[in-house]
């Protein structure tokens, strides 16, 4: 029997997780796929929000600003990367009302770091800017963080904190039970908790359905994303947004904390939650929305594209209530990245102020080494490594510089990478400018190494995603 079980493995359900591993409960997290971070947190703007968006008053404003607050302290815990890079709202003249508006609401939000930039000011800080662009809000606040190196480091230490993880665990039914409740998938497991967190994103109103409390529905919202070269990512400082609409914050500019430029994302209206494909309209509005925004954009430099699908809920704003022994956290769109300290933070409060006890861990570690740390290391440092252990001066990925090493670690630490996707996340093995196309064999032969199996069972993402059926040459 777990006290806690956390349903959805994004970077929502692992912050919770991570934030009832502080406590002596027994915490189990479920994931209907076959690694954390493979919903919206795989795929979204990495952007940690200032605040000034959300409405007055909403669980967003609320959540948004704890989150941002926090955000800093628990990268640094989990050794996650973090770069306070501000962001700008950008508009040209006949959109300066939409600036000011923005700008009230933030100091209503309580945001700190807000201003107004005249033109000249704001060409002085970010030169490469659309120059026809008239004001801009700069807001001090707004930071990067990689989503799901953030998702796996939460849930990574979780897990060293003695929470379980389960994958592949797609919960089918909910039954209501004297002590508590019995989560059951479709492969036949099943969990006995006494209380459970619904954290399943775009399936949130379908495991609500389940117990009862539902009455909303999530649908999800395509937004499509273009990755420039790492030589690219100095084109701007700052991540550049364009004032909002009623379908988000639109088409941005941003540096990432690995150095790219991120590009997008799209706004459309989905129906189909498994639907993550990228069109070439998606890629125009892209090409159109960020030269509004910034001049001299090399999109000859794209190195991938990718979707992202995000949970947008019936109502406006975030779910988050409880009932009956069950937080049901729903419709945690955008800025649920920014917000998922702070809802980690908020379900704690919601269980305790209905009876449930939390006595602290007197040895619970919040700290976790950083996947990053060898290829960040001096040389002086790396070649202690190395004398250690030789793996670490076998390269590998030649685009990332990735070795044997931070491969192997990837496959051995909390959560362990079980696919070449898995390994990518972790390791960045892959995301260079050839995409996988020299390291990939290379990756799927240490995974089959190391995990005791053959090459052909290893797959790109799990669920059938096969690479290789056979081999097509003797041992020698």
């Amino acid at each position: 029997m777990y006290d806690i079980v956390v349903i959805g493995a994004g970077v929502v359900g692992g912050l919770i997780a991570r934030e009832l591993s502080k406590y002596d409960l027994r915490v189990c997290l479920v994931e209907k796929e076959s690694d954390v971070a493979m919903g919206a947190t795989k795929a979204n703007s990495a952007i940690v929000h200032a605040g000034f968006d959300a409405k007055v008053g909403s669980m967003k404003a609320r959540m948004n600003v704890r989150g941002s607050e926090m955000m800093e302290s628990v990268a640094r815990e989990l050794g996650v990367k973090f770069d306070r890079n501000e962001s700008l709202v950008v508009a040209f003249e006949n959109e300066r009302k939409e600036v000011e508006e923005i700008y009230e609401r933030g100091l209503a939000n309580g945001v700190k770091g807000l201003s107004i930039l005249e033109h000249d000011e704001l060409m002085a800080i970010e030169p490469n800017l659309n120059p026809e662009l008239s004001c801009a809000l700069l807001a001090k606040t707004g930071a990067i963080v990689c989503p799901y190196e953030l998702c796996i480091a939460a849930v990574g230490n979780a897990m060293d904190n003695g929470a379980e993880l389960l994958l592949d665990f797609e919960v089918c039914d909910i039954e209501k039970t004297d002590g508590g409740y019995v989560i059951r998938a479709t492969d036949g497991r099943s969990v006995n908790t006494r209380y459970f967190v619904n954290s399943a994103g775009l399936y949130s109103d379908k495991i609500a359905d389940m117990t009862g409390d539902g009455g909303f529905s999530v649908h999800p919202r395509r937004g499509e994303y273009m990755i420039l070269d790492k030589e690219c990512g100095s084109l701007v400082k700052r991540t550049v947004f364009h004032t909002p609409t009623k379908m988000g914050k639109g088409i941005l500019v941003s540096p990432t904390v690995d150095g790219n430029l991120l590009l997008g994302p799209t706004a459309v209206d989905m129906e189909d939650k498994e639907d993550n494909s990228v069109t070439a309209e998606g890629f125009d509005m892209i090409v159109k929305g960020s030269l509004d925004n910034v001049s001299g954009i090399p999109f000859g430099k794209v190195i991938t594209s990718f979707c992202g699908l995000r949970a947008v809920g019936d109502v406006g704003d975030f779910i988050i209530k409880y009932r009956d022994g069950v937080v049901t956290l729903g419709g945690i769109e955008s800025p649920g990245l920014t917000s998922s300290p702070a809802i980690a933070e908020y379900v704690v409060e919601l269980f305790a102020q209905n009876g449930v006890k939390f006595e602290k861990k007197a040895d619970f570690n919040p700290y976790r080494k950083p996947a990053h740390e060898f290829r960040e290391s001096s040389m002086e440092e790396k070649n202690e490594v190395i004398a250690r252990d030789a793996r670490y001066g076998r390269i590998v990925c030649r685009c990332e510089g990735i070795t044997e090493g931070e491969i192997v670690e990837a496959i051995h630490t909390n959560p362990p990478a079980r696919d070449v996707d898995g390994v990518k996340r972790r390791t960045r093995g892959g995301m260079g400018r050839c995409q996988g196309g020299f390291c990939s064999p290379a990756v799927v032969a240490i995974l089959a190494r190391e995990l005791g199996t053959s090459i052909d069972a290893i797959t790109k993402f799990g669920k059938g995603s096969v690479i290789n059926y056979s081999k097509t040459k003797g041992d020698n």
